[in-house]
Formats: C-alpha cells, sequence, structure tokens
C-alpha cells in the first residue's frame, strides 16, 4: 500500500453545502480515504456516518482513519447501485445528505490492479474482486467492434476505432496482461495531444465498463433520492463529461428534486494547483422537495 495521501476533491464545498446540521445520517456513497466523512464527522458533533464501498482495502483504510468516530460510523460493503437495499439491511429508512463522490483514489490508481498507465501487475479494473469481469477479459477476448464501442460509449474516444483494432492485433502477438502494455498499445495507435495520455479516454471506458458505473450512479440516485428526508441534499462529484451529464439531467428530471447548483461547483485554482487530479471535478447538489 503505497504512502502516498489521498486528497479529497471540493473539500470545503462539500462540507460548506451538503449538509446543514449537526445531528442526522449522512451517507458517503464512496467512502473511499474517508476525507470527506472526517470533515464531516468532525464538524458535526451528532452526525452519524454511513460509508458505503465495494472495495475492501478502501473500507478497510476508510475504517483506520475514522477510529476518533467509531461510534458514530457505519461501514457497509457493497455497490451503491444498491444503496436502498443495503441502507435497509442496517435498519435505516431515511437519511439526511448523501454525496457519491466519482473519482478514483491515488490508493486505487497504485493498487495493482491495472487502473494505471503505468501498472505493471495483471490488468484487472475491479473494484470490486469478488466479481467476474475484468479488463484483462474484455482486452483479450471481446470481439473488435464491441471494444470499439465501449471506448467511444463509455470514453467518448473519437479514434475507438483504431484503437480497438491494435488492441485486436496486439494481443494476436501475445496476450495483453498489464496497463502498462496496454498504455503503450494505445498511445502507438493514437496520436498524443496536450498533457493528457493517449489512453485517459480509453482506461476511463474500460473501467466503467467493467465495473458498470453507469448503471449503478443512475440506481444509486434513485435509491439515495428516495430515502432522503425532505429539506436535504445530494451531492454528486463527477470527473468527466459523460458522468456529468448523467447528473445533471438526473437532478434537472426528478420532480422530487430542486436544482441547487445551475451551474457545476469547480476547483479553484489553488486546489488545482496543490491537485492537478481535481482539475476536471465537477459538484451537483439537489434538494429534497
Amino acid at each position: 500500500m503505497s504512502g502516498r495521501e489521498h486528497i479529497s476533491v471540493l473539500f470545503q464545498e462539500v462540507l460548506d453545502n451538503l449538509i446543514s446540521t449537526e445531528s442526522g445520517i449522512f451517507v458517503d456513497a464512496t467512502i473511499g480515504g474517508a476525507g470527506h466523512a472526517l470533515g464531516l464527522l468532525s464538524r458535526n458533533s451528532k452526525l452519524h456516518l454511513i460509508g458505503i464501498d465495494r472495495d475492501q482495502e478502501a473500507l478497510e483504510r476508510a475504517q483506520e482513519a475514522l477510529t476518533a468516530y467509531s461510534d458514530r460510523v457505519t461501514l457497509l460493503r457493497g455497490d451503491f447501485g444498491d444503496m436502498k437495499g443495503l441502507l435497509h439491511g442496517a435498519g435505516v429508512e431515511s437519511i439526511d445528505g448523501a454525496l457519491f463522490d466519482l473519482g478514483i483514489s491515488s490508493y486505487q490508481l497504485e493498487s495493482g490492479r491495472g487502473f494505471s498507465f503505468n501498472d505493471d501487475e495483471e490488468l484487472d479494473m475491479r473494484m470490486d474482486r469478488r466479481q467476474d469481469l475484468t479488463a484483462y477479459h474484455i482486452v483479450n477476448s471481446y470481439r473488435q467492434e464491441e471494444i470499439a464501442q465501449i471506448l467511444y460509449e463509455y470514453g467518448e474516444e473519437w479514434q475507438s476505432r483504431r484503437i480497438a483494432k491494435a488492441i485486436f492485433e496486439g494481443r494476436k502477438k501475445g496476450r495483453i496482461k498489464t496497463g502498462r502494455q496496454l498504455a503503450e498499445i494505445i498511445a502507438s495507435a493514437k496520436k498524443r495531444t496536450g498533457k493528457t495520455h493517449p489512453a485517459t479516454k480509453s482506461f476511463q471506458a474500460l473501467r466503467i465498463a467493467v465495473n458498470d458505473e453507469l448503471r449503478s450512479l443512475v440506481k444509486g440516485m434513485d435509491g439515495a433520492i428516495e430515502v432522503l428526508s425532505p429539506g436535504s441534499r445530494i451531492g454528486v462529484i463527477t470527473f468527466h463529461s459523460l458522468e456529468d451529464r448523467i447528473v445533471k439531467e438526473h437532478f434537472r428530471n426528478d420532480e422530487a428534486l430542486t436544482v441547487v447548483t445551475r451551474k457545476p461547483v469547480r476547483p479553484g485554482l489553488d486546489e488545482v494547483r496543490s491537485n492537478p487530479r481535481s482539475r476536471s471535478a465537477k459538484l451537483r447538489i439537489a434538494q429534497k422537495k
């Protein structure tokens, strides 16, 4: 496990805008490194926090980080797409706030599961190791057309067909086993423009496909909104346009909600300088009527 510190994006904005009472139940649907959770618990002395994550290692880190507040914390392993069932299983019928931070953490990038372009461990990308589907299986077993569709639909990668062809040709020489191998194949097929790594969109697409993230996002928001108490808020932090559009439209079209953020909240210049990964983050907030 790396010693690199995970920095929670839009930390102050979450603390200032997602909960208005010291008491109640708040759900951190992606507990991760527990940065937001720590801030919420320290600021609100009677708040009970429920942390959800399907990554067992993330839950273990969160448990350690939240030791001082253990009497006010409940950690649940599962997909936030099953939000309602997870909460009901814990005896919770209503909540007073919810946060979904859809970013991948520094810990996960360094976890040896193929999330990183420089990863020499097996190409995996599962948030939950209990599931069967991996990025290795998609890259080495799916038809060329299926890979292209995943890259285009989930990564908005306009060179998806060229990249899929390169992957298909590359695996003829031998299995594509690591994140580094895959990134090199993608880079060779795609001209690099700007500072962004040429494999960024493709890795995003594969991660979303492996973890069925978009379906989980919609189901998770629906579940949270259903159990959210009137006057309470839900916030979602996204890191790419595909997720942001889904959240924007979902909030706008749900008659149970009032949109709080007409435009998404973005990190300030100081935050981007101190944490470059925050530059694409967008926070949208809605309130239950």
